[in-house]
């Protein structure tokens, strides 16, 4: 299993953007289906986002039309474009595969949308 390490994450104001990144150590990641996870405070870890192998996004109905998944195999990362932030996808945000691969999760990098 590849470190996966995430970044991006910061204060944004309602109705702003941020771009994540989740950089993999390794090419293996190339071959799985990736996810992007969020965690707000006191509630379970949810899958937001995912991405084939192939390329085909999938979203949760709560992002859907505000957040945009990709990925650049060359560069073994992947994107997490969110756009029209509100209060509520405040959490920590987390790459994975999907299905998550057990005991991999890293850091995360914090969201926080407040003005």
């Amino acid at each position: 299993q590849p470190q996966l390490v995430e970044s991006g994450g910061g204060l944004v104001q309602p109705g702003g953007s941020r771009r994540l990144s989740c950089v993999a150590s390794g090419s293996i990641v190339n071959l799985f289906a990736m996810g992007w996870y969020r965690q707000a405070p006191g509630k379970s870890r949810e899958l937001v986002a995912s991405i084939t192998a192939g390329g085909s996004p999938d979203y949760a109905d709560s992002v859907k039309g505000r957040f945009t998944i990709s990925r650049d195999n060359a560069k073994h990362t992947v994107y997490l474009q969110m756009n029209s932030l509100k209060a509520e996808d405040t959490a920590a945000y987390y790459c994975n595969a999907r299905p998550p691969w057990v005991n991999n999760w890293g850091q995360g990098t914090q969201v926080t949308v407040s003005s």
